[in-house]
């Protein structure tokens, strides 16, 4: 044994210290988005069932989740709106009024400091539930940036800090770019789903939202989740045309996708933690055969060390609270 020569890897494990030490990635608060369904009505808190712990809130109800997100310290919180009226093209999604819009009011007049990201797309808001214009079947997609446009100027009016376009149409955000320059927001960055994959992960969330498909699917304006080249493809476009951020959704089958478009890009990398994967892991600790906590913080780091700079996740308070204990 005297002769053998290898590297002495586990010294460098031996302690919880000296593994702090030169522990490689970090998870922080300030890296995380915390996701908010708002709906019409009053007094609606609304658990959805697939999602744990995650709810849908009237606005009265909306101050006292958003002053806990504040407490908590997680800089950033995405909008998602649930309307009560719908139509075949998604008229409240760019209302003065809408519930996107009120929501994102009331929350930037009691917390200012809190970026408030406005998740631009239309599918909550078409009574057929796809993401865009409909013509004998299909979605159109020149059509529609017209109303994505109009949708992230009225969510800027509004105060919202970041548009967040997701409906995956081609010039989804130069068309979005151009509105908002010719409004006066030059300095309202975009945070764009640059690449994202029609994935079955999405189910819970089309609970959450409403917004599962009356008709089809999504692949016609989604990726194929096969596709790797394609995101670069994707990602490309979407930096030539203005993009500040680049989303990668879902992330945890994703994390190559993840690495790529991070090293591609050079850009700000968006991981989105998305509501299939929350719930799975929920599913699996409530029924004790893993444990939550240690399972989510692996999970985000994951990301984080394929490349994130930020994770958009249901689990964000937790992650914060769970953070604090050490």
């Amino acid at each position: 044994m005297s002769d053998l020569f290898f590297r002495r890897h586990r010294r460098l494990r031996g302690s919880a210290s000296i593994r702090s030490m030169v522990r490689e990635t970090q998870l922080h608060k300030e890296d995380l988005i915390y996701p908010i369904f708002v709906v019409e009505g009053e007094h609606i808190q609304n658990e959805i069932p697939s999602m744990p712990g995650v709810f849908q809130l009237s606005l009265d109800l909306l101050n006292e989740e958003v002053n806990e997100v504040v407490d908590l310290g997680i800089p950033a919180i995405i909008v998602f709106g649930v309307p009560n009226d719908k139509d075949d093209v998604g008229s409240s999604a760019y209302h003065d009024h809408g519930i996107v819009q009120k929501a994102i009011r009331q929350i930037k007049e009691v917390h200012p400091e809190l970026t408030v990201i406005a998740d631009t797309c239309l599918c909550q808001f078409t009574d057929h539930g796809h993401c865009g214009v409909i013509e004998d079947g299909k979605v159109l997609n020149d059509p529609t940036l017209d109303l994505l446009a109009k949708t992230a100027i009225s969510q800027a009016e509004a105060g919202a800090d970041i548009i967040a376009p997701s409906n995956m149409m081609d010039g989804f955000v130069a068309a979005i770019r151009h509105g908002l320059d010719e409004a006066g927001y030059h300095d309202v960055p975009i945070m764009s789903y640059a690449v994202k994959y029609a994935s079955s992960y999405y189910g819970p969330f089309r609970d959450a939202a409403h917004s599962s498909p009356k008709f089809g699917d999504r692949k016609t304006y989604q990726m194929d989740p096969a596709n790797r080249l394609e995101a670069l493809r994707e990602a490309e476009s979407d930096m030539n045309e203005g993009a500040d951020f680049l989303i990668v959704k879902p992330a945890l089958s994703y994390l190559d996708i993840i690495r790529e478009v991070k090293e591609f890009s050079g850009y700000p990398i968006v991981a989105y933690n998305v509501s299939g994967e929350y719930s799975m892991i929920k599913a699996a600790a409530q029924n004790g055969w893993i444990d939550e906590k240690s399972v989510v913080l692996e999970t985000l780091t994951s990301m984080k060390r394929a490349g994130a700079d930020v994770i958009l996740t249901y689990f964000a308070k937790d992650v914060v609270r769970w953070l604090n204990e050490k």
